[in-house]
């Protein structure tokens, strides 16, 4: 008797969480965003945005502000501090002012990258275990 209202909220919890926020062309939020999904974002935002989800920043799209994501994908516009633990993509519209800290870069010919940027990932340890008999060698020799 209560399971279609059960089916049903379960239902649209998980399109909720699928579900794309989109910030349209035309808006202009001021203020800190904070979500689980993905971001579209074509409008203006003036504050901090943080998601898990990605962000993707359309060729009118601004923010002006921290930004704290997995990935993100700019055709637009960002000043401010950029932190993801994942890539960053820059499309050949893309204009990016700041502080960028990230794992992967991704840059189109075109676009505009001023900032700082440190970028963590995975180090690799450099052998010089290859070196070393060079060197031994070469110190036999003489």
């Amino acid at each position: 008797m209560f399971s279609p209202d059960k089916k049903k909220q379960k239902h649209s919890s998980m399109e909720a969480t699928t579900q794309q926020n989109i910030i349209a062309q035309g808006t202009k939020i001021v203020g800190d965003i904070a979500s689980q999904g993905p971001f579209r974002i074509d409008g203006t935002v003036e504050g901090n945005v943080k998601t898990s989800g990605k962000v993707v920043v359309g060729k009118s799209g601004y923010i002006k502000g921290t930004l704290q994501g997995e990935n993100a994908d700019f055709e637009g516009k960002f000043s401010g501090k950029l932190i993801l633990s994942g890539t960053l993509s820059l499309k050949s519209t893309a204009h990016i002012e700041g502080e960028v800290h990230i794992t992967k870069l991704a840059v189109e010919p075109g676009a505009t990258f001023n900032a700082t940027c440190s970028m963590k990932g995975t180090v690799k340890s450099l052998s010089n275990e290859a070196s070393k008999p060079q060197l031994s060698q070469s110190a036999q020799t003489r």
